[in-house]
């Protein structure tokens, strides 16, 4: 059995589990698109991975011996969710899709969220702590592995968003499901934090 195959199935279930991130993904592409949804794919895939290369390269030492940097980090995160899930609850609803003018966050947006929400940061911890030294392999392979792994994950998760378009067609359906994804985008920056 190669080394690497339990950080492949770790990386796998780091990346398919519902997370601030792929909520984003899915909400987003349910109201835009796939295609208008793939910078938030692509930006929170090589952002986690950044995260696990940053951590394996020592910036997690400074996460662990000072502890407020990681308590700034969690409420920095549970605000931002928090903006953006109220960013999602509160969007413009329109019969028609292509009558919509707002816009779909960008790359920037989604790295962001991941650099300041604990969750990335806790599993690129894990990553190094635990795969690192048990695989042999240097943090920038482990970094690509995590990217290839989560891209797929997250594209399944914007996919589902593509998906539910199907179940939406009337504005309170749409609105009730932004609700929805606000309020869970919102919660999960909270319940890292305080659960």
């Amino acid at each position: 059995m190669s080394p690497l195959l339990p950080f492949l199935v770790f990386a796998f279930v780091a990346s398919i589990t519902p997370g601030p991130t792929n909520l984003l993904a899915m909400s987003s592409s349910a109201r835009f698109g796939l295609r208008a949804s793939l910078p938030i794919v692509f930006g929170g895939c090589l952002a986690s991975a950044g995260l696990v290369l940053a951590v394996g390269l020592g910036a997690g030492v400074t996460l662990l011996t000072r502890p407020e940097i990681a308590a700034v980090l969690g409420w920095a995160g549970a605000l931002w969710l928090s903006w953006l899930g109220w960013k999602i609850a509160s969007a413009e609803i329109a019969q028609d899709p292509d009558a919509v003018t707002d816009k779909p966050l960008g790359a920037g947006a989604a790295a962001l969220m991941q650099v300041i929400n604990p969750k990335p940061w806790t599993v690129a911890l894990a990553v190094v702590g635990v795969f690192m030294s048990t695989s042999g392999a240097p943090a920038w392979l482990l970094a690509l592995l995590f990217l290839l792994m989560a891209i797929p994950c997250m594209l399944l998760w914007a996919w589902l968003g593509l998906k539910t378009r199907h179940w939406l067609h009337s504005a309170v359906a749409m609105r009730r499901f932004n609700l929805l994804m606000g309020v869970l985008l919102a919660g999960s920056g909270w319940f890292g934090l305080l659960g």
